[in-house]
């Protein structure tokens, strides 16, 4: 087939096809420097360390905290029973100490679906279902492949294994990420999806790229300009497909998760087309929308719609499960029926999602620690897990050495890592905008995934703990301003140097103020003055 009119043999074009595509690739891809097996390494100590800020004395408290009260219990009953039941009231004593009579047959309506619970119980399965440890084991280990999946992402975002390293580390490190990965609730299992799902997104970016070189120089080659106006075909996107099943995932733990398969799939079709833009390509918009973006909405959108549904295998195999049998016992008989072109499972499965719909819109009730999303990514109002104190009289003074002892869990944001990346985010505005950098871009797109939909939901009751989804985002905005202190290897190091001691120095504090804060967040008990002084806005009271 004779090329396309807009893409007749140019100089330029005769050249890329002498140089075999690496003209096309260029174009379209930085190659990461430095050595694989050394990035892996470097990952997995960063990782090894944050398995161990996670793991050590995570028995503290030995009580059911916050949420854990629900998620830990409905755990639970997935092993004991397959499906969440219903609990006696006050039963969380009893459960402390192993005793589970208080879990009944009959189904509970849980507003969540249950992905995240099973990650739990697995923890369970393999510590114990009757200790602290036990229970908030899959938390500590999913928060720990959380750093370990973030040092890779940040190697490939910014080219540099020592500051993949340092994104990593700052994860380790943060109030928010640490706090929840060492209790049992949902959240940082949506997180871990996310993660895992934006890592998949930048690995379709490259290969999708690195095909779209390699068919686009053969085309080159072979008719001395593109077949078709629209470009070479990149054929099929498994880590897009990926991306897809890992949104579908988190969506499972909790359906803020969709926001992110929506976000990445947008952000999916954008990159092909700058990427066709980037290779000459003459009708570069419509072949990106149609050529890359229908096909990538029928691999992504289906694949994480599966996956979803997937996590839902234990309701459809349990008969006792909730509204498990809605359709034929209650819609078959009403007056007017209705969905009854699906299948009963799946209407009730809908009907049962309508329930849930109408819980997660109507929660407006007020609570102590609830907090507007405007103030989320300065932590301007944390969230108080677990809060005691110990008076002189029960034996203060053998325990903290004072008067009075305080021992708190409170998700709060290492502040360096919070009020630092609140200023870089201004950066990387600026660098998507005005030098349209795709790593700040990226960046964003976590940013539009995790937190921008919260402010569509200001009059519920919702809280601050939420942003464990949008911390590795926050780390990779700081660590990109970081990255633009260090400056290009291409400057001379004199002129570099003050940048390169700034930027440590941040780094250097932000470990300070996590020692700082370990204490409260991590259920130590110290003298309720230190506490006091942990406590440097009144809102964090």
């Amino acid at each position: 087939m004779a090329p396309a009119a807009a893409d007749r043999p140019t100089a330029q074009r005769r050249a890329v096809a002498r140089g075999g595509g690496r003209d096309l690739l260029a174009r379209l891809l930085t190659p990461v420097s430095g050595r694989s097996w050394v990035g892996w390494v470097v990952a997995l100590v960063v990782a090894a360390l944050a398995a161990v800020l996670r793991l050590v004395h995570l028995d503290r408290p030995g009580r059911l905290v916050f949420d854990e009260t629900y998620y830990v219990k409905q755990a639970y009953s997935l092993l004991a029973l397959g499906y969440e039941g219903v609990w006696n009231e006050d039963a969380d004593s009893a459960f402390e100490v192993g005793d589970f009579s208080d879990l009944n047959p009959q189904a509970d309506y849980v507003v969540h679906p249950p992905l995240g619970k099973w990650m739990i119980a697995l923890g369970m399965r393999l510590v114990g279902v009757d200790n602290p440890v036990g229970w908030r084991f899959g938390a500590a280990i999913v928060g720990a492949l959380s750093v370990l999946m973030l040092v890779r992402i940040g190697r490939r975002l910014f080219n540099s294994t020592l500051l993949g390293a340092v994104a990593g580390l700052l994860l380790a490190v943060d109030g928010v990420h640490l706090v929840m990965s060492r209790i049992s609730i949902l959240d940082i299992f949506l997180q871990f999806w996310i993660v895992a799902a934006f890592g998949a997104l930048l690995l379709d970016r490259d290969s999708h790229r690195r095909r779209l070189a390699r068919t686009g120089a053969r085309e080159l080659t072979s008719h001395g300009g593109y077949a078709h106006a629209w470009g070479p075909p990149a054929g099929m996107r498994w880590w897009l497909l990926a991306a897809g099943v890992l949104g579908g995932l988190g969506t499972g733990v909790k359906w803020s998760g969709i926001y992110a398969v929506a976000v990445f799939g947008v952000f999916a079709v954008a990159w092909s087309i700058s990427a066709r833009h980037a290779i000459g390509v003459r009708f570069w918009a419509g072949s990106g929308v149609l050529r890359d973006g229908a096909p990538a909405f029928f691999t992504m959108v289906p694949a994480a719609a599966a996956a979803y549904l997937a996590t839902w295998a234990n309701w459809f195999a349990h008969p006792e499960s909730y509204n498990r049998y809605w359709a034929r016992d209650v819609n078959a008989v009403a007056a007017e029926p209705v969905r009854t072109w699906l299948p009963d499972a799946l209407n009730s499965l809908w009907e049962y999602h309508l329930r849930m719909w109408d819980f997660h819109t109507g929660l407006t009730s007020e609570h102590t620690y609830q907090a507007h999303p405007a103030g989320w990514l300065i932590q301007w109002r944390p969230t108080s897990f677990a809060w005691r104190t110990l008076e002189a009289e029960d034996g203060a003074r053998e325990v903290c050495g004072a008067e009075k002892c305080a021992a708190a869990i409170t998700s709060l944001g290492n502040p360096v890592i919070w009020w630092g990346a609140a200023l870089a985010l201004v950066l990387v505005l600026w660098s998507a905008l005005v030098r349209r950098d795709w790593r700040a871009w990226a960046i964003l797109a976590g940013y539009l995934a995790t937190y921008a939909p919260w402010l569509l939901y200001t009059e519920r009751t919702i809280f601050t703990f939420y942003t464990v989804a949008l911390v590795p985002f926050v780390v990779l905005a700081l660590t990109y301003a970081l990255g633009e202190l260090l400056g290009p290897a291409s400057v001379p190091l004199p002129q570099r140097r003050p940048g390169i001691w700034v930027a440590t120095l941040i780094v250097v504090l932000a470990l300070a103020v996590s020692a700082w804060f370990w204490p409260v967040w991590t259920n130590q008990w110290v003298p309720y003055s230190i506490w006091h002084l942990h406590m440097w806005l009144p809102n964090w009271v």
